[in-house]
């Protein structure tokens, strides 16, 4: 398809933290953004998150693939359905389809994102990007993150006038340093952009496992305990932060850490977590070309208190939650597949060398028409 100006994308998310999928609507020519649309939520049931779990780790042949494959085709052709419909002056011409990661070893360049948006188009008629990261690790990067081009097109939007680091707080933390003075993301020295550590996902699966909680509202256990600081200096240990950005983790990258808090009592495993959380983002501050002028948060992680407290404290930055700067922070990265969509069917680079450590400019994604 040709682009010739801003069109209405729509960009689906479903994250490693396993809470459901995001969708939301955007008006862009993939360079810079001119609105954004309505946004929608679709929780997985504990049946559905249950399926998808099962085969978290596995690749496109594994015994429980199929299976998840299924239930996430299923459940974001519903939500994409509908939202295609909300408003008629917002009707998408393409639609981005990240799918559901089971699997991510970008050493031996592979990634395995379950869900087929070639099914997808046909269902929806409409083109579907999908497949965001295959080309990125084939050409030797990290596959991740994705958001970072997005991220700068915000910080244009905003009008930032200093650097500003994007954090997303999902199942795995990740960070975007953005320098807004440069035209372009791809630019040396625009962007720089690597995943954290550990985030929420760890904490969600202590409170699911132990009080039957998918997550802990507001940091209200966490604030109640103490951190064990011997867990977390051995977690500031692990070889992952002595690696120089970018880098990127899978969700199972620091599976020990669970066991290590599994003999603490409730308050203070999950003060425990939280404070791994945000030390790895202050750690991340480290790697920073120049001293940011704030870190906005995005994701489930910043309505935790206990965790943005955290944030301040160890890194002496001013933290906002970015809904405070008129974005939403549940949505960004919907509406960032929904941006990269735009790119992609543009032929225009969705990342760089300072994103994820590919060779060079890389345009990802596979196009599907109805």
């Amino acid at each position: 398809m040709k682009i010739a100006g801003p069109i209405w994308a729509l960009g689906a998310m479903s994250g490693t933290s396993l809470d459901g999928v995001d969708a939301a609507l955007l008006r862009t020519d993939g360079e810079t953004i001119t609105a954004f649309g309505e946004s929608d939520y679709r929780p997985y049931s504990p049946e559905e998150r249950a399926k998808i779990a099962a085969a978290l780790g596995q690749w496109s042949d594994g015994a429980d693939v199929a299976q998840a494959a299924e239930m996430v085709e299923t459940v974001h052709a519903a939500l994409l359905s509908r939202m295609m419909t909300v408003d008629l002056e917002q009707a998408p011409e393409i639609i981005g389809f990240h799918g559901q990661t089971l699997a991510h070893d970008p050493a031996n360049q592979r990634t395995h994102q379950t869900g087929d948006g070639a099914l997808l188009a046909e269902i929806l008629q409409r083109t579907v990007v999908w497949d965001f990261r295959t080309a990125d690790v084939q050409l030797g990067g990290q596959g991740a993150p994705l958001a970072p081009f997005f991220h700068f097109a915000c910080a244009k939007y905003l009008k930032l006038p200093a650097p500003t680091v994007f954090l997303n707080l999902g199942g795995v933390g990740n960070v975007t340093y953005v320098d807004p003075s440069y035209d372009a993301p791809q630019q040396s020295g625009a962007l720089l952009a690597f995943d954290t550590g550990p985030a929420n996902a760890p904490l969600n699966d202590l409170m699911q496992a132990r009080l039957g909680q998918a997550y802990d509202q507001n940091g209200a256990l966490a604030t109640q305990g103490t951190a064990n600081t011997e867990i977390v200096t051995a977690f500031l240990n692990h070889g992952y932060f002595h690696k120089m950005p970018p880098k990127s983790l899978d969700r199972d990258d620091f599976n020990g850490l669970s066991d290590r808090v599994a003999d603490l009592e409730d308050a203070d495993a999950a003060a425990t977590l939280a404070e791994c959380c945000a030390a790895a983002v202050a750690r991340a501050m480290e790697h920073m070309p120049k001293t940011p002028a704030q870190i906005l948060v995005c994701g489930g992680g910043r309505r935790n208190a206990h965790i943005m407290a955290r944030l301040r404290a160890l890194t002496g930055l001013r933290v906002d939650d970015i809904d405070d700067h008129g974005l939403d922070g549940d949505m960004l990265e919907a509406q960032a597949f929904a941006y990269l969509a735009v790119r992609v069917a543009r032929g225009l680079p969705t990342s760089c060398p300072s994103t994820t450590g590919v060779a060079a400019n890389v345009g990802g994604g596979t196009i599907s028409h109805p």
